[in-house]
């Protein structure tokens, strides 16, 4: 069944889906146990990371012997801020757990205050203004757009991402995937010139690589809190075996499509990113043989978010750290590489830093971009679905019209295309879309760890269903799903 609308896609006004969105009045829902569960471990989280940091540095300051009057000051300011935050975590916690009502942002010079307080004021008029009762993309980014005014007025926490210690210990231990793509991209190399002139070779590692991007996204940590090493590791397998195993998890597969339009295209590919880590490390690898190993894409943007998001979604200062990473592989992963696998990583890391530097890969914003500055990048960091992107950043879309594909990483970003509500899973994705259908083209890569689902048929879902009753959240399931641009 069409979807009505508020409005005509296409016109000045703002498009809204017929279909309510998933929030947590149904206990049974993803998102019911997202505000039971999942925040309150990730707000004891931050918690826990605070007093551990202020612990340890107390502990150096006693140690300390210089008996410098200025490091005195300097570290019981810093612990003292600590606590406030601490103090701030710890309401929210109790508050959430009561459902009691959303406050609005405080203006702490960052981005999208207004936006958010003006969605607010909506919800507090429809009585939705509470946590267990507020949709659950709003309420989501709310949270971490809440989080941030904790740190923004501070001295000492200004620049904070409460979650890269998370990042960087889940990234550590993805060396086995890490070593065995990075010696994958340096067999290539012998192949390149054969590559270029058989077109059906190069679409057949296009399956492959795309298949790698999509199931990179599996690893999330603001849902799998419970991960550990070994768990992260049977996630990042990357053996042909493996990924041959896994098509049949992938309920849509529109990769052929999206492989006529990037050679059709122009030589500009973008990603809206997801995890920072290793799904951002194989984003780079699947822009790495776009722009190598193919004769159609020359340059690759990538869209960071600006705040601490999601826990694991990739800020500006995560591309220094993964690069960081790479050219220490002995000391900074958990496995060390053998000779070839150090000399592939090398050779991985060394032609990516020198495409950021010669500019076929860049960044849409600064690298420097501190903790929520105002950019280019801040509709990424807004709780709005982007049906009216249009409307809410026509600069940002105008800068993406021109792309041969535009890839969408990831679970929220895939909630953000199709709005969060509650289509019938046989919702055609360009339906879903809303008024952002046709101006770009779209390929969203996502695997399932949310209730929301289009382009499955009904007969599929029935039958997935009966297999495994969790496969909207489980990550098992994903979707490859496009949609072109008009006239394309």
């Amino acid at each position: 069944m069409a979807s009505e609308s508020t409005s005509t896609p296409g016109t000045g006004e703002r498009w809204k889906a017929h279909y309510p969105p998933y929030d947590p009045s149904d206990p049974k829902g993803f998102s019911y146990e997202t505000v039971v569960r999942r925040w309150p471990i990730i707000i004891t989280g931050v918690i826990d990371r605070i007093h551990r940091l202020n612990h340890e540095a107390t502990m150096a300051s006693r140690s300390d012997q210089s008996g410098s009057a200025t490091n005195d000051v300097e570290v019981n300011e810093r612990i003292e801020e600590g606590k406030g935050i601490i103090g701030k975590a710890s309401k929210l916690k109790y508050d959430m757990a009561r459902d009691r009502p959303m406050e609005k942002i405080e203006n702490d010079g960052g981005l999208n205050v207004d936006i958010f307080n003006a969605e607010l004021d909506e919800l507090v008029k429809e009585g939705k203004g509470s946590w267990f009762k507020a949709p659950w993309l709003f309420a989501e980014c709310y949270l971490y757009r809440l989080m941030r005014t904790w740190f923004a007025p501070t001295k000492h926490w200004n620049n904070f991402d409460p979650f890269f210690a998370q990042k960087e210990d889940s990234f550590r231990g993805s060396a086995a995937a890490v070593y065995q793509l990075a010696s994958m991209m340096q067999e290539l190399e012998s192949e390149k010139e054969a590559l270029i002139k058989e077109p059906a070779r190069l679409e057949v590692l296009w399956d492959e690589m795309i298949q790698m991007c999509l199931w990179g996204n599996a690893t999330d940590l603001s849902l799998l809190t419970n991960l550990t090493h070994e768990d992260i590791e049977k996630l990042q397998t990357v053996e042909k075996e493996t990924r041959d195993a896994r098509k049949e998890f992938i309920l849509c597969d529109d990769s052929d499509a999206a492989w006529e339009a990037l050679k059709s295209g122009s030589d500009r590919v973008d990603f809206i990113l997801d995890n920072a880590g290793f799904e951002f490390f194989t984003d780079l690898v699947f822009a790495d043989f776009l722009v190598t190993y193919t004769p159609y894409i020359s340059r690759v943007v990538f869209h960071p978010k600006t705040i601490p998001w999601f826990v694991s979604d990739v800020n500006p200062p995560d591309l220094d750290s993964l690069l960081r990473a790479l050219s220490s592989p002995s000391s900074f992963f958990s496995t060390p590489p053998s000779p070839f696998q150090a000399s592939a990583v090398s050779a991985l890391v060394s032609r990516w830093k020198r495409y950021f530097e010669e500019g076929s890969f860049s960044f849409s914003v600064p690298r420097e971009t501190g903790y929520g500055e105002k950019s280019g990048a801040d509709f990424w960091t807004d709780p709005r679905a982007y049906w009216n992107l249009h409307l809410d950043d026509p600069e940002g879309l105008k800068s993406l019209e021109g792309c041969a594909v535009v890839v969408f990483k990831g679970d929220l970003n895939f909630r953000k295309l199709t709005g969060d509500v509650k289509w019938p899973c046989s919702t055609p994705f360009a339906e879903a879309l809303g008024p952002l259908r046709g101006r770009i083209p779209i390929l969203s890569l996502r695997t399932n760890k949310a209730d929301v689902i289009v382009n499955v048929s009904e007969d599929v879902a029935r039958d997935v269903e009966r297999k495994d009753e969790k496969w909207r959240v489980n990550g098992k399931y994903a979707l490859i799903l496009f949609c072109a641009k008009d006239g394309v």
